[in-house]
């Protein structure tokens, strides 16, 4: 029987000035989504967002606000070969501090991109289908799904 996890994550929702959705082609899936990633022992969620921006598009950042909590297992649950994941993601509003290089591309990301709110792409990897809708909410409460 393979493993089962739970495992917390964080995911950063980051527009440029015009209003567009900053999304990374992964290069693990080959499909689009927002920057996130684990939470490392030892550090908080706001402190694991920050250096995963650093680490996937090598710019430093800024949290500005909390999201959502999101643990609905149909849309974080990862099955994996020799284990299956289920991650409860903490979701923020991020401003970089920096700009991204031109043609920026690195290990974890294949390619950067700011999308358009009416021109997603439609190859996104598993996201929680109120993500977008509750990150341009403007109340400042945060959700739980």
């Amino acid at each position: 029987m393979k493993k089962k996890e739970i495992l917390p994550a964080v995911s950063a929702v980051i527009f440029n000035e015009e209003g567009d959705i900053l999304m990374q082609r992964r290069a693990d899936t080959k499909k689009w989504c927002i920057i996130s990633g684990h939470v490392e022992f030892g550090e908080t969620v706001e402190e694991a967002i920050v250096r995963e921006v650093r680490e996937e598009i090598e710019v430093e950042s800024q949290v500005q606000r909390l999201i959502g909590v999101y643990s609905v297992p149909e849309f974080t649950t990862y099955y994996y070969p020799e284990r299956d994941v289920q991650y409860v993601v903490t979701f923020f509003e991020v401003r970089l501090l920096q700009q991204i290089p031109d043609g920026f591309k690195n290990a974890e990301s294949e390619e950067i991109a700011y999308f358009s709110l009416d021109n997603l792409p439609l190859d996104l990897d598993l996201i929680n289908p109120n993500w977008l809708a509750d990150a341009l909410d403007p109340d400042p409460s945060a959700f739980i799904r």
